[in-house]
């Protein structure tokens, strides 16, 4: 494997704070200076600090130094910039300091950096480097260093925060006590669950990864192979397309995908979830719709089978006809959008399929009611789960604070159910039984819009279709098929708001700008 090779897999791969503190530990036992890597990250941050603040324009800095570690970076990143030219001024409130922290305050004060115990001295400052605490932090800040926090936090000044932002949790993104709300942060070495978590989302600001070169032997020395959770990326995501395709091919072998969707009052369901199917590439997509609604969908969807099913007086499904229920047609089913709960039987009847099923909206609500875990144990097929938190919630009452550590949250539901699970949010979250989470970094609230989780259950079920074959097997298996399509769908979305901001993008237009996604990069 080449270097570049290793290096873009270091930027997919995702660590809580106790790996990434035995990873530095190998890296310690192995011979590298603990002060020689303070160096080396300290140098690289300062680097870029100097990039995106240069001289002409920011002059006065003040760092906040921690006790620990953390706050030994903050004193070299100052020393740095004190002697490129910045007026440098240190906030050190900890009367200890370890030992390595304390060489660089002392060597910080002999250059004649001044330091000062009072918060007000940074106050006048037009940058703020937050150098308080590093990863692992588990206890509450309070006291002074919490009043300082807030009174930081209520200043008209950038801050970069080193690793973390103080405060913040570094695996789940609780916020413990009060915390530093970031402009910039810079994360050291290998990504770190916080950047994933939503409630961390209003603290992290801007993001970067700065690689200080950990050997992959020690990465590898913790962490099994393939790494079980991975930030997904364009690159990392193109082997789950099902590019490049055959020249000796046929509709059929491209994949069938049967919808289930759709009812008279929400006939808009299945028109989008067959727009997201269609946008995939499938290569046959059948829907299964109320019978009143097929002369709509035949004139929005004209190169789809158009299934007509019998309805209710309120227009919903009332039963599946014989080509609906010949499921051994199909490759994959997905069914929820639109439903409503009126179809229970409908669903009830999809669960017996002996295909991969992918089940959104209604769906959900349906299995909610009838048991999300009984029902499912029943299931030996291939099962994808996409919810919200309020779906979430409904289908797995026995996990706590799901809205919280959203990560554990996931691999809980996807180890008790047996199925993937897409969990829905700002940072998407997709885990599968065996262990392995996909984690989405890249988003917009533009799909904070109606219809476009209807777009997102095609676009799962349509690539699902094209994929049937590699579903099984262990590290190409379904999850990452299905956190691709996440993926698709969030860069899509992110392209059309660049374009026509995020209150122009309708779940029609999110459709029509999925093509246009570069898989190329």
């Amino acid at each position: 494997m080449s270097i570049i090779d290793q290096l873009e897999i270091l930027d997919n791969i995702v660590v809580t704070a106790e790996q990434m503190r035995e990873i530095e530990a190998r890296i310690f036992e192995n011979g590298m200076p603990v002060a020689a890597l303070m160096e080396k990250v300290a140098i690289l941050l300062a680097r870029r600090i100097q990039e995106l603040y240069p001289l002409f324009q920011t002059l006065r800095i003040g760092v906040l130094v921690g006790p620990g570690h953390n706050g030994g970076d903050a004193l070299v990143i100052a020393r740095e910039l004190y002697l490129q030219g910045y007026d440098i001024c240190l906030y050190q409130p900890f009367s200890r300091l370890k030992k390595l922290t304390l060489q660089h305050a002392n060597y910080a004060q002999s250059l004649g950096i001044t330091c000062y115990r009072d918060i007000e001295y940074i106050e006048k400052c037009e940058l703020i480097i937050d150098g308080l605490f590093g990863f692992g932090l588990t206890r509450s800040l309070s006291g002074n260093i919490a009043e300082t926090v807030n009174i930081i936090n209520q200043l008209p000044i950038p801050i970069i925060s080193i690793d973390i932002p103080s405060g913040l949790h570094t695996d789940t993104g609780e916020v413990l006590g009060t915390a530093i709300k970031a402009t910039y942060s810079f994360c050291l070495g290998l990504w770190k669950l916080i950047y994933f978590q939503d409630q961390a989302l209003d603290y992290i600001g801007k993001t970067e990864r700065i690689d200080f070169g950990i050997p992959p032997q020690d990465i590898w020395a913790i962490l099994p192979k393939p790494a079980p959770i991975k930030q997904l990326t364009l690159n990392l995501a193109r082997q789950f397309l099902p590019l490049c395709r055959p020249l000796l091919t046929h509709k059929y072998k491209q994949g069938h995908l049967l919808l289930i969707c759709g009812s008279r009052r929400y006939a808009g369901g299945s028109i989008l979830t067959g727009l997201g199917a269609r946008s995939s590439g499938v290569g046959m997509l059948s829907i299964a719709i109320p019978e009143s609604l097929k002369p709509l969908l035949v004139s929005q969807l004209p190169d789809a089978l158009i299934i007509d099913c019998p309805e209710t007086e309120t227009g919903t499904i009332a039963q599946l006809p014989p080509l609906a229920t010949a499921f051994d047609n199909y490759d994959v089913i997905a069914c929820g959008p639109g439903l409503t709960l009126e179809a229970t039987s409908v669903v009830e009847q999809v669960l017996t399929a002996p295909c991969p099923l992918v089940l959104d909206a209604d769906g959900l609500n349906i299995l909610a009611k009838l048991g999300t875990i009984d029902t499912l144990s029943k299931k030996n097929s291939l099962t994808v789960l996409t919810p919200h938190l309020g779906e979430f919630k409904r289908l797995f009452p026995s996990i706590e604070h799901p809205g919280g550590d959203r990560i554990a949250a996931v691999q809980a539901a996807a180890k008790a159910s047996g199925t993937i699970v897409l969990f829905k949010g700002a940072k998407t979250v997709i885990a599968d039984p065996n262990g392995h989470v996909w984690l989405i970094s890249e988003s917009t609230p533009a799909l904070a819009r109606g219809g476009s989780g209807d777009i997102l259950t095609g676009l799962i079920g349509g690539l699902l279709g094209q994929t049937t074959s590699s579903l099984h097997e262990k590290e190409i298996g379904g999850g990452g098929i299905v956190a691709t399509a996440a993926l698709w769908h969030a860069q899509a979305a992110i392209l059309a708001a660049k374009e026509r901001t995020e209150l122009g993008v309708d779940a029609v237009t999110l459709s029509n700008y999925l093509h246009q996604v570069n898989w190329n990069n």
